[in-house]
């Protein structure tokens, strides 16, 4: 009896636990279709804050974290952390590229701002390319004769680079810039794969395919050493180039070399502060209360806020008019690797596949501009992506490729379909070539007492990480290397118009910077992302264009976060109720105080309970 009383109270338990998970699903949803709905009845109707009507004074840029092509999904505890709950960690915060451009390029037409003050301290850095797209648009502004500060306490390369187009730059006392040169760095692990008895086994077409170097050295081969030195140097030239230009320098006034550096701050007992002054790289030594000085007099003094008119770039970007033209350019955007399934920074080729079929049967569409900043990844995944814009081909929009920061190995592979292909000069791009990598562990095993045995029906079914590389797998697997490297070769001869022979020469796993790959013919020209939209609106015969970003689908939850991140509910709630809103998050339950109305609304996420105190 005690045994069947047993049965039926864990079952009672069950039962409860089910109903209360799914009480809990269906409130917490509730919550959030209700959140969701008022953002979208806002965006739906535009409302217009009274805020918007205000002065703005100078766009604040102050960016956080890295510039990127296109944001990746977002992380909902992270970002939920960064803007809800006010913790500060904007090192790996997203910015897109093109957003900033184009709140730049706004802002030079929008009566209400009056300059632009860049404050970098807490930007980490993006490509090349990214950053000299940045600094076009910064250009571009300063040709209306609206002012350009920057100010900061310490500049980075990346930072001083996007400052240096400024019409003044700051340092605060004691400050820095660090112009040191570029440099990379590689780790090889081939001594601790041998004290662990692991075997690599290495099946590759192409003598500077560099990225099993790892594995099966101790240190660079002459051969990847003399092409990365030569990348380098091109870039770090054309770094220089572009600062020397924008201050009005001389190369050897921007880097005289590590010898000199080190001489004059000696002579200033290493003062980098003065020693920037001294160079001309900055314009003023100034405290922060100088600087705001200098400001309030431009920018006009905001009694309210008590500083200086500005607004914060990331609230610019909300007002932003959209255009009532029809999108006639779709812009598809691979970024990270090329992978056969979905992660966080790389590319998910069937999400790419879609997209490129999205394009294809949108009448709309007239043309597509595909956008890579891509190191490549699976051949597989590269090559449904490639067919896939072949089959475009057949509804005769054309397609542009724009390269970011770097289009290499799989990242090329997929431009072959391409009626026209710009790279910036500082891209990296080529590395035409194939390889695979298996490790295998039957060495490791037997050191501490484990072995395997098994039987088979064939050579080719033997469990290999454990019994190690067989001759006749050995044997395929170079065939199977080798086979891909020659359609690649043959894919790039025919869409560059060469001989076997002539792209042979030029690939062999090869990275070469853009202007080589001009030199080359791998690219058609060298220039930017503006480019490739006159290019593709000349190809598609275009009156006007305006771009369609097909961007990859975010979950239902991932779409709020986004709302969240953004500071939209605030805003609206802050509209609604005429108050002042605050949040805070205490024993796991989400507040959200109205200051004025003396109440406070607690959200609980462990419970189901939404309430008024």
């Amino acid at each position: 009896m005690r045994y069947i009383y047993n049965i039926i109270l864990k079952l009672f338990k069950i039962i409860c636990k089910t109903i209360k998970f799914i009480r809990e699903i269906i409130f917490n949803t509730i919550f959030i279709i209700i959140i969701v709905l008022t953002i979208c009845f806002f965006s739906v109707y535009k409302f217009d804050y009274k805020q918007e009507k205000n002065f703005f004074g100078a766009l604040y840029i102050d960016i956080q974290g890295v510039v990127v092509d296109q944001i990746s999904t977002p992380n909902s505890l992270s970002r939920i952390s960064n803007e809800i709950f006010n913790i500060q960690n904007n090192h790996m915060q997203e910015n897109c590229l093109f957003d900033i451009v184009n709140a730049i390029r706004y802002a030079s037409i929008d009566p209400r701002i009056t300059g632009i003050i860049l404050y970098l301290d807490n930007f980490f850095g993006a490509d090349q390319p990214s950053l000299t797209y940045i600094g076009k648009a910064i250009k571009e502004f300063k040709n209306t004769k609206k002012p350009v500060y920057a100010i900061g306490r310490n500049y980075n390369q990346s930072q001083y680079y996007i400052a240096s187009f400024a019409d003044k730059i700051y340092l605060y006392p004691n400050g820095t810039v660090n112009i040191q040169g570029f440099s990379t760095n590689y780790i090889y692990y081939k001594s601790l794969l041998n004290k662990l008895k692991i075997n690599s086994h290495i099946f590759r077409v192409g003598t500077y395919k560099s990225a099993v170097e790892p594995l099966i050295r101790n240190n660079m081969s002459k051969e990847v050493r003399q092409i990365n030195q030569h990348l380098l140097n091109t870039a770090w030239n054309n770094y220089l180039n572009d600062l020397a230009y924008n201050r009005q320098l001389t190369k050897k006034q921007i880097f005289p070399g590590s010898n000199v550096i080190l001489n004059k701050l000696q002579l200033l007992n290493g003062d980098y502060s003065q020693y920037a002054l001294n160079q001309k790289l900055i314009d003023k030594i100034y405290t922060n209360e100088k600087i705001e000085n200098t400001l309030n007099k431009v920018f006009g003094w905001n009694k309210e806020k008590k500083h200086f008119n500005y607004i914060s770039i990331y609230d610019y970007f909300n007002k932003i008019p959209e255009t009532n033209n029809i999108s006639n350019i779709a812009v598809i955007v691979v970024q990270g690797a090329i992978i056969d399934n979905k992660q966080i920074f790389n590319t998910d080729c069937e999400k790419i596949v879609s997209q490129i079929r999205n394009a294809r049967l949108n009448n709309n569409i007239k043309a597509i501009i595909l956008r890579i900043n891509s190191p490549g990844g699976s051949v597989d995944a590269s090559d449904l992506i490639r067919n896939e814009l072949e089959i475009l081909h057949n509804f005769k929009k054309p397609i542009v490729v724009s390269m970011g920061g770097v289009a290499a190995s799989g990242g090329y592979w997929i431009a072959t379909p391409a009626d026209y292909i710009i790279a910036s000069p500082n891209t990296l791009t080529g590395s035409i070539g194939i390889f695979t990598i298996i490790n295998t562990f039957e060495n490791s095993l037997k050191s501490i007492g484990i072995n395997s045995d098994s039987v088979t029906t064939s050579q080719l079914t033997n469990n290999i990480l454990t019994k190690g590389m067989n001759q006749q797998l050995s044997n395929m697997m170079q065939l199977t290397t080798k086979n891909g490297y020659e359609t690649f070769i043959k894919l790039v001869s025919k869409s560059r118009k060469k001989t076997i022979k002539e792209i042979n020469k030029i690939a062999q796993g090869q990275v070469w910077i853009g202007e080589d790959a001009l030199k080359n013919g791998l690219i058609d020209m060298l220039g930017d992302f503006d480019d490739a939209i006159n290019k593709a609106a000349k190809l598609a015969n275009l009156n006007y264009t305006k771009l369609y970003w097909i961007k990859p689908k975010f979950t239902f939850i991932d779409q709020l976060l986004i709302e969240l991140t953004q500071g939209k509910i605030h805003k609206i709630l802050q509209t609604l109720f005429s108050y002042n809103i605050s949040t805070n998050i205490k024993d796991n339950i989400f507040f959200l105080n109205i200051e004025n109305q003396k109440k406070q609304y607690a959200y609980c996420f462990n419970c189901t309970k939404t309430n008024i105190t």
